[in-house]
């Protein structure tokens, strides 16, 4: 019997492996996320995309507040060319993180969106910690 999930046949395995491991290169989430940082160098430049005020409320501990629309070159000139960046936002909701991504991909930085956002950090168990912002590059 047909159905909407049946309906369309799936990609051969081949396309599917491609497809599934390349979004490894684009993307990691809490979990992974939360190991990296419980470390002395997680590899990484953790981002909060969000405005202060809700970076304030609550933020993944070690990130620092860059709401997307401050993602500048001027600003962005203190880190080495080299340095990977992981962006987040509230959540699966919010297109923050990825708007985010596209600002420091076009500056030439190398750039991974973490899945989930606040919204997957909470639901992995992880606290937040709360604060106001401090001073980022």
């Amino acid at each position: 019997m047909r159905n909407a999930v049946t309906e369309i046949p799936a990609a051969a395995p081949a396309s599917a492996l491609a497809h599934f491991q390349s979004q490894f290169a684009f993307e990691t989430d809490c979990w992974d996320t939360h190991a990296a940082m419980a470390t002395a160098e997680p590899g990484f430049v953790l981002v909060d995309t969000r405005s202060p005020e809700l970076y304030a409320r609550g933020h993944v501990p070690g990130a620092i507040n860059l709401p997307h629309r401050k993602i500048i070159a001027s600003r962005m000139a203190a880190y080495p060319a080299s340095t990977l960046f992981v962006v987040y936002c509230a959540g699966p909701h919010c297109n923050g993180a990825a708007r985010g991504a596209v600002r420091l991909a076009e500056l030439g930085y190398a750039v991974k969106l973490m899945a989930g956002g606040v919204t997957g950090w909470l639901d992995e168990g992880f606290a937040l910690a709360s604060g106001e912002a401090e001073a980022a590059a």
